[in-house]
């Protein structure tokens, strides 16, 4: 059998790592995925052990290069794709951290982005950086752990620390300490990038009081990020590419031109919408973003998070223990006779258009005839139904017209789920052939670097459709369901 190239894709997410063996054609050759512990000290709080985070990685991609290798790919490149803004400190000299990572959904800095925000900062904020003041991006999280852990601040403003969101702290890790960066995609999510500059912020830096010295080397989203050490690894391996993983998704999803839009759906659900090379203010709460940087010139997005969209679903499983496989979700919310349920999957707070970190997740118009399989279809509504808020917002934000909504991610293998969010949506959903398409932008980014593709014309043609979901339900039933949904959310709302 003639060896064939490859590209290992690590795919470092919220409550799994996965890696993936992709052949130059786009085509999954290998995969192995791995769950870790998540923690939870205090209401609201998330954390991850940077060690879980590390082994996970190590332990997949080295099961996923040996099938492939059996398969006949020989992976010459890599790429990282990762959860976004979870935050990471360590020691330069050991590599230990010197506490555990801080997650996206961790709200414990809700406090200080309110006072930050009461003093008037938030509109130099979201001028720099793109983001609003809110406890989901990096900085406060750098600043809670500088504060709290004893003698940080004072060993991070003498060089002895690092900062890293997750990629960086694989990065470092997995090059045996020689390579300190991120891509421009990362630093974005930090409140402390200036996104039209394209460099860190002293004006931020000094809001958020961070020393410089703790921050890694920004890049374009393809660039040479190091060699993995064949000690950590088991080869030496070039990393060419990294993007957060929406960003990556974007890329792997082929949504070069302004106007097209993807949406991701894992623990949570994140809507992007390609701008170009201008960076859009939004007028109604969205993010606007760095979506890749390549040879040095950034193409912006805007972008809807929602915290809570697969996880709702996890919740049901795991601490309701009304479910016992994610999958038995498709056929039991077609059973269900769910009108008038609503639940607001609020658990870490709402994300966009509402920005709502106190708010709690609740569930409106029980009956006696409410079962596992409406509480089913609740959920999956709520995914549906965050889905068009944040796509309304975007159409007030954007000149383009909305027609097509291309979705990836673990979540739409459930077809149902997928007319649902055409109905609900009034917009056609198109699901490719590979739905991990984070992990394939992160893949195509990194051959990008390696020569496998000449440009973004190259990804563009690999792109295939699997299925298309048209929406089936007239317009004023829609409405009627979005009116609901919007009464619970207004009897959630904390502000």
């Amino acid at each position: 059998m003639a060896e064939r190239d490859g590209i290992l894709a690590i795919d470092q997410g919220t409550t799994s790592s996965r890696a993936i063996v992709f052949d130059t054609d786009g085509r999954i050759m290998a995969t192995s995925q791995q769950e870790f512990p998540q923690h939870y000290p205090h209401s609201g709080w998330v954390e991850h052990d940077p060690q879980d985070l590390l082994n996970s990685t190590v332990s997949t991609c080295t099961r996923a290069l040996k099938a492939a290798k059996a398969a006949g790919v020989h992976a010459r490149t890599i790429g990282i794709t990762n959860q976004r803004e979870t935050t990471i400190v360590w020691d330069r000299r050991t590599g230990e951290p010197i506490h555990n990572a801080i997650v996206w959904q961790d709200r414990r800095t809700a406090e200080r982005c309110a006072a930050l925000k009461a003093a008037g900062h938030e509109p130099l904020v979201a001028e720099r950086t793109g983001l609003l003041l809110d406890p989901y991006f990096s900085a406060t999280k750098i600043a809670w752990l500088l504060d709290n852990v004893p003698g940080a601040r004072a060993r991070a403003e003498k060089g002895e620390l690092a900062f890293g969101t997750v990629d960086t702290w694989l990065l470092w890790k997995l090059t045996g300490g020689r390579s300190h960066a991120t891509d421009a995609t990362n630093a974005s999510r930090t409140l402390l990038f200036d996104i039209h500059r394209q460099t860190w912020d002293d004006e931020l830096l000094a809001l958020f009081d961070i020393p410089r010295a703790i921050l890694p080397e920004v890049r374009d989203s393809a660039a040479d990020f190091g060699v993995t050490d064949a000690e950590v690894l088991g080869t030496e391996l070039p990393v060419e590419g990294i993007a957060g993983d929406q960003h990556a998704a974007v890329v792997g999803q082929g949504c070069f031109e302004p106007g097209m839009i993807k949406s991701t759906y894992g623990t949570g659900c994140f809507a992007l919408i390609n701008t170009g090379e201008e960076a859009v203010p939004s007028r109604n709460r969205l993010l606007t973003t760095t979506a890749y940087r390549i040879n040095g010139k950034p193409t912006y997005a805007l972008e809807g998070a929602i915290f809570i969209a697969g996880a709702a679903i996890q919740w049901l499983r795991d601490e309701l223990g009304i479910i016992a496989h994610a999958s038995q979700s498709e056929g039991l919310a077609n059973d269900a006779e769910a009108e008038g349920l609503y639940l607001v999957p609020a658990f870490t707070g709402l994300g966009a258009p509402w920005w709502d970190p106190n708010a709690r997740g609740a569930i409106y118009g029980l009956n006696r005839n409410t079962g596992v399989a409406e509480f089913v279809h609740a959920a999956l509504d709520s995914v549906c139904l965050q889905t068009g808020d944040l796509l309304e917002a975007m159409a007030g934000d954007s000149s383009t017209p909305q027609n097509t909504l291309r979705v990836d991610g673990g979540m739409v293998a459930n077809s149902w789920l997928l007319q649902r969010l055409a109905d609900l949506t009034g917009l056609a959903v198109e699901r490719p052939e590979v739905i991990e398409t984070t992990a394939l932008g992160a893949a195509y980014l990194a051959g990008l670097q390696h020569g496998f593709y000449n440009s973004l014309d190259d990804l563009n043609s690999q792109w295939a459709l699997d299925a298309r979901f048209e929406p089936a339900i007239s317009r004023s039933a829609r409405e009627h369901i979005v009116e609901g949904w919007h009464d619970a959310v207004r009897r959630t709302l904390t502000t």
